[in-house]
């Protein structure tokens, strides 16, 4: 099975308490990678998560550390935090451009998921601003310049555009519903496998002898609902991505 890298799905939030003239706070740590963790092991994948904060440290900065994975996954995790290096950042020293690193380890032959999320593709406000970098130039789709979610509190429905392709095999309809997505745009080359609400869903890319896969919804909550996690699907179509971007299937 595959080797994959896992890189952000974790926040720290931070609240200030106000009670009459008194204030405390407290901060929290909390991950959204669970369910997706579970889904992978059980189709016996070796992961590595590396969460959010660590990203900036842990992140191979050379095409070896890069190839150590068959997959790497982008989960809620903007561009900065890959691009800047603390030894840059804090210590102003020259370091790789690893959004470079990635798309050339994409042409070499590696597997990039990028899943959506509020710090995935352009994310909120725009801050995750992977437009116009040389990841986007290894996705399958486009990115919008400007904050490119989609809320859909009252549920996004996916349906099936290429039954054919292995990403959706042996997966039993209807999908449930999903709560939000990332808009993209397909590229020429790309193929729409899955849509949601009319908008892409997954679409999966070919790039030198590499391929890629955008999910514009979340892995888990609150994007994916627990009824989405819950059904058989999630499981098989998180098996069948990582054996496609794996050149397994």
């Amino acid at each position: 099975m595959s080797n994959v890298l896992l890189a952000g799905e974790s926040w720290i939030s931070n609240t200030y308490h106000t009670k009459g003239w008194d204030q405390f706070h407290s901060a929290v740590y909390d991950t959204g990678h669970k369910h997706l963790l579970a889904a992978l092991k059980t189709a016996g994948h070796d992961v590595t998560h590396m969460p959010g904060h660590a990203v900036g440290q842990d992140f191979p900065l050379d095409p070896a550390g890069l190839r150590e994975f068959d997959v790497i996954i982008l989960s809620d995790v903007g561009a900065n935090t890959i691009l800047l290096h603390p030894d840059t950042w804090l210590h102003g020293k020259r370091t790789p451009n690893r959004l470079r690193l990635l798309r050339d380890y994409v042409h070499a032959g590696g597997g990039l998921l990028m899943a959506g999320g509020y710090m995935s593709f352009q994310g909120i406000n725009g801050v995750a601003r992977f437009r116009g970098t040389a990841v986007e130039q290894v996705l399958p789709v486009s990115i919008h310049p400007w904050d490119d979610r989609i809320e859909e509190p009252e549920g996004l429905e996916p349906v099936v555009v290429d039954a054919a392709h292995p990403l959706v095999e042996g997966i039993q309809g209807p999908w449930p519903s999903l709560l939000g997505i990332n808009e993209v745009e397909v590229k020429h080359d790309g193929r729409l496998v899955v849509s949601a609400g009319g908008h892409p869903l997954l679409v999966a890319g070919e790039h030198g002898t590499g391929r890629s896969l955008a999910w514009t919804s979340d892995i888990g909550p609150h994007w994916c609902p627990p009824d989405f996690l819950a059904w058989p699907g999630y499981d098989r179509l998180w098996a069948n991505a990582i054996a496609w971007l794996a050149g397994e299937q």
